[in-house]
């Protein structure tokens, strides 16, 4: 007779009975987050100005589960319309992804090269579009004394000069913002934390890096990452928001959680100059000498 005991458990749905909103979820960190929320239980928003992508993903998850609300978060009446849209729908908010961003132009890497356009177009999508994010998902998440709210920022946060100008200081802005509305927010039991990825191959970042092809990107990615044996993609962000967004990280708030595999945390600058400078052969040979 068969134990039942000794059969594997289901896996355990993180976001069982909740409901989220996720901007710029057509595609990319996006579109990878909204399906793994569906397979945790919740329910989802898709916000988006991609509307065949937003549409051909609710196709493909199916309507029970999610829905697309077209939305360009940066305007106010957008972001309020996809909140009142997934109140209507599901009836509460749980979850605010405010993942939507855009990054500058690729000849744009010298200050000397930056203008107005450039920074306002970079600044209204990724900082104005957290504002209105964060200012609609509290409307109705401080009536429930309850929340996540999550801001897709960036490596860039924490490590300097890989990205253009406007991108790095629009990111950090994202980073002051949440934690400032964490401190708001903590007394309505709504916690806010940042996810920081760094390098993705997403349309968005082959575009910002004036590559064409994702293989292309992700060697260069791996050679430059700091852990070997692993490669950051979508998934692995959806992941680390899923976490946030769970009960798992119920006393979490006001973190910014890096992804870059350890990346920031060193400097070989000096070692790797002193290489070519000094290869080893060379040291070997000068050390025999003055023997």
């Amino acid at each position: 007779m068969a134990n039942n005991n000794s059969l594997p458990s289901p896996i355990a749905k993180r976001l069982e009975g909740k409901v989220a909103l996720v901007t710029g979820g057509a595609s990319g960190i996006g579109a990878a987050t909204a399906r793994l929320f569906v397979q945790h239980g919740a329910k989802v928003t898709v916000a988006d100005i991609q509307d065949n992508l937003g549409t051909s993903l609710v196709q493909e998850i199916g309507t029970e589960h999610i829905i697309f609300v077209h939305c360009n978060v940066a305007i106010e009446s957008d972001v309020q319309n996809a909140v009142d849209a997934t109140i209507a729908k599901f009836s509460k908010l749980d979850i605010m992804f405010s993942n939507a961003g855009t990054a500058d132009k690729p000849n744009s890497s010298t200050i000397l090269e930056v203008d107005y356009d450039i920074i306002k177009n970079v600044f209204d999508v990724n900082v104005a579009g957290s504002f209105f994010c964060a200012k609609h998902a509290a409307r109705v998440m401080i009536p429930a004394k309850r929340g996540s709210i999550i801001f897709t920022a960036s490596a860039a946060t924490v490590v300097y000069g890989l990205v253009p100008h406007a991108y790095a200081a629009s990111k950090s802005a994202v980073l002051g913002l949440s934690k400032n509305i964490g401190v708001e927010l903590g007394k309505y039991g709504i916690k806010v934390n940042c996810v920081s990825p760094h390098y993705v191959g997403t349309p968005l970042t082959l575009n910002a890096l004036g590559i064409d092809e994702r293989q292309i990107a992700e060697k260069w990615f791996a050679e430059g990452g700091n852990l070997k044996g692993a490669l950051l993609d979508e998934e692995e962000v959806a992941k680390a928001v899923l976490y946030l967004a769970s009960d798992d990280s119920k006393y979490v708030s006001g973190l910014n959680l890096i992804l870059d595999g350890g990346y920031s945390t060193t400097n070989v600058a000096l070692s790797e100059t002193n290489k070519k400078l000094f290869p080893p052969a060379a040291t070997h040979q000068s050390s025999n000498e003055a023997v």
